[in-house]
C-alpha cells in the first residue's frame, strides 16, 4: 500500500491520552520529555497534531486560549514540533497555518527560537519583545544576605485564589482562570507576597525533568519579584529555570548573582495585535513560554 503524501495526512486534535506520543516527540527532537507539561497544557489548551504513517507524532502544537469561553481575548501558540525524520519538508508550516486559519480573529502569541523565527515571520507574526532563558542552582543564602526587600511572603492558600484571579486578570490583560485554577495541583509551591493584608504578587515553582520552574511570576516591584522568588526557591535543591522579560534587567542581573545563567534568547511575537494586553511592568515571567 503506498505511504500517503504528507500534504494528505490529516491534522486531529489531540487529548489528554497523546501525552506520552508528545514527549516522545519532544525527545525525537533533542527536547526533555517534559510529560509533567504536556499533561497541564493538553488539559487547559487544545493540542493539534499529525499522525505519522510508521507511527508515533509526526507534528504536534498546542494553543491555550485565554478570555470569555467561546470568545477568546488571546491565544498563545507553543510547542510546535516536527519529528526529525520530517523537518524541513513544510509540516510544521502547512500546522501552523490551519492553526491560525482556525483561531480566526482572534489575538495571537508565542515565543520563538532563533530557529522558528522566520517561519513565524512568513506567516505574519511581528517581534515585540525578548525573554532570556535562565537556568543554575540559586544560591539562597547570598540572595537573602544581599535582600533589600521585607516583603513578606506565605503559602497560598484557597482562599487567596480571588485575589490572585483578580490580580492576574489586571496584570495579565486576560481572564486565564482555567489555568491558574490548576496551579495547586501543578506546582510543588505557590506562594503570594502581601502587603497589609493585601496581595501584590504570586508565583509558583513546578517540577518539569531535573528543574523546578519558576512561572508563573508576577509582583508590584522588581523586589517583590525577588522575595517571591527566592522563598519559591528556598524550597528546592533542584537547579531553577526560569524565562524573564529582558526589560527587567534588575532581576536579570539579580539572578545571575545569585547563581543562574543565561542559556537562550527568544522573541515574543505577537499576530493580530501591535502589543500584548495588560501591564508588562509587572508582569515578569510566564507560567511556561508555551502558553504565553
Amino acid at each position: 500500500m503506498p505511504t500517503p503524501s504528507l500534504a494528505a495526512l490529516p491534522i486531529r486534535r489531540l487529548t489528554l491520552r497523546d501525552s506520552s506520543a508528545c514527549a516522545d516527540l519532544s525527545e525525537d527532537r533533542g527536547w526533555p520529555r517534559e510529560e509533567h507539561k504536556w499533561g497541564l497544557l493538553l488539559a487547559a489548551g487544545q493540542g493539534y497534531g499529525i499522525d505519522a504513517p510508521d507511527g508515533g507524532l509526526l507534528s504536534a502544537c498546542v494553543v491555550t486560549e485565554y478570555g470569555p469561553p467561546g470568545r477568546p481575548s488571546l491565544a498563545a501558540i507553543g510547542m510546535v514540533l516536527v519529528a526529525e525524520r520530517y523537518a524541513r519538508q513544510g509540516v510544521g508550516r502547512r500546522l501552523m497555518r490551519q492553526v491560525v486559519a482556525e483561531l480566526g480573529t482572534t489575538p495571537l502569541t508565542l515565543y520563538a527560537t532563533p530557529y522558528g523565527r522566520p517561519l513565524y515571520e512568513e506567516l505574519g507574526f511581528k517581534v515585540i519583545g525578548r525573554s532570556e532563558m535562565l537556568r543554575g542552582h540559586f544560591r539562597g543564602e547570598a540572595a537573602a544576605a544581599s535582600s533589600t526587600t521585607r516583603t513578606a511572603t506565605r503559602p497560598a492558600t484557597a482562599e487567596d485564589l480571588t485575589a490572585i484571579l483578580r490580580l492576574d486578570a489586571e496584570v495579565f490583560g486576560s481572564d486565564r482562570t482555567h489555568v491558574l485554577a490548576r496551579l495547586p495541583a501543578f506546582a510543588d509551591r505557590f506562594r503570594v507576597a502581601e502587603e497589609e493584608g493585601r496581595v501584590i504578587g504570586y508565583g509558583a515553582a513546578w517540577p518539569n525533568m531535573d528543574t523546578h520552574v519558576i512561572g508563573p511570576l508576577i509582583a508590584r516591584d522588581t523586589e517583590t519579584a525577588k522575595a517571591l522568588l527566592a522563598s519559591l526557591a528556598a524550597g528546592t535543591e533542584r537547579p531553577l529555570r526560569t524565562d524573564v522579560d529582558v526589560r527587567h534587567e534588575e532581576l536579570r542581573a539579580w539572578l545571575t548573582e545569585h547563581g543562574l545563567a543565561s542559556v537562550a534568547v527568544n522573541s515574543v511575537m505577537t499576530y493580530g495585535i501591535p502589543e500584548l494586553p495588560g501591564d508588562a511592568g509587572r508582569r515578569f515571567a510566564p507560567l511556561t513560554v508555551a502558553a504565553g
